[in-house]
């Protein structure tokens, strides 16, 4: 299966798509244009929101509010006034650190997760309604994809510079994790873990940056499906549409060179198909 334009938006970074089911709307970013993005399929809408900060995670809260991970650590995002409140930043005066990707829990808390340049010196944070920050995953590399098993009972969680998605046993009344093993692991010759989802028959899709693919894996881990994307960093991917049977995958041109933009002029673009399988809607934010 192949997956085509949307849109064509050339980001550098693009990352983080996420559906808003009452608006029915795609919303997604250019982490490093400082971007957050808009699509309404009905009316073929395209809208971009400068908003003078690197956003790399965004989850639902509230009409026109959401939680949002990035540079400056936690905030809150009011669209109506384009502002931000800041909550916390957990790793404030860390060199070279910043956010990535992250995700709500059905119970309504906030999982994002850091990366720095070169080492393991990255966690993957928990935000509750409360708005305290807890350390669940430490020495990561890069923090990435994150999602849970429709029966919340397993934690997807990528670890992009160890070439491993992992799955994690979890308790969600608590909100705790244990029992870590390895769910797929990459050789990193021919794409590395990046953005994930769970789709409604709880089978794990992940983009793979670098290998020009989105897969889709088996709950044994068993990869059963790929969508091939005409650009080589697809970034992350998510279902939406009024009945989640459309799969959007957001791509990069960061770090390309002026001849492989030649070689791949879609690269940066918003990509789409439909699998044949539904998704899930995303949780809002409890705090």
């Amino acid at each position: 299966m192949q997956a085509k334009t949307v849109i064509e938006c050339h980001n550098e970074l693009g990352e983080g798509p996420i559906w808003h089911p009452l608006e029915n709307r795609l919303y997604w970013l250019d982490i490093l244009e400082k971007k957050i993005q808009r699509y309404d399929p009905l009316h073929d809408e395209y809208q971009v929101f400068n908003v003078g900060r690197k956003v790399t995670a965004l989850g639902l809260r509230g009409p026109n509010s959401f939680i949002t991970a990035g540079e400056d650590g936690f905030a809150f995002w009011y669209l109506n006034w384009d502002t931000f409140r800041l909550i916390s930043n957990p790793e404030q005066g860390k060199t070279d650190a910043r956010f990535n990707d992250g995700k709500v829990d059905r119970d309504g808390r906030f999982w994002a997760g850091t990366m720095t340049a070169e080492g393991a010196s990255s966690s993957l944070y928990k935000l509750d309604e409360n708005l305290v920050a807890t350390p669940m995953i430490e020495n990561v590399t890069i923090s990435n994809g994150i999602g849970w098993s429709p029966d919340d009972r397993i934690m997807y969680y990528a670890d992009t510079r160890r070439f491993t998605i992992y799955a994690y046993d979890f308790e969600h009344d608590k909100g705790e994790i244990s029992n870590r093993r390895e769910f797929v692991r990459f050789s990193g010759e021919n794409g590395v873990p990046d953005g994930l989802t769970v789709d409604a028959e709880g089978y794990v899709w992940c983009a793979l940056w670098g290998g020009w693919r989105v897969e889709r894996y088996s709950p044994a881990g068993e990869c059963v499906q790929t969508v091939e994307v005409p650009a080589a960093q697809p970034s992350s991917c998510t279902f939406g549409g009024d009945d989640f049977r459309t799969l959007y995958i957001t791509s990069a041109r960061e770090g390309m060179s002026e001849a492989q933009l030649t070689e791949q002029p879609q690269a940066g673009n918003l990509f789409a198909c439909q699998p044949g399988v539904r998704g899930l809607p995303e949780p809002k934010f409890a705090g």
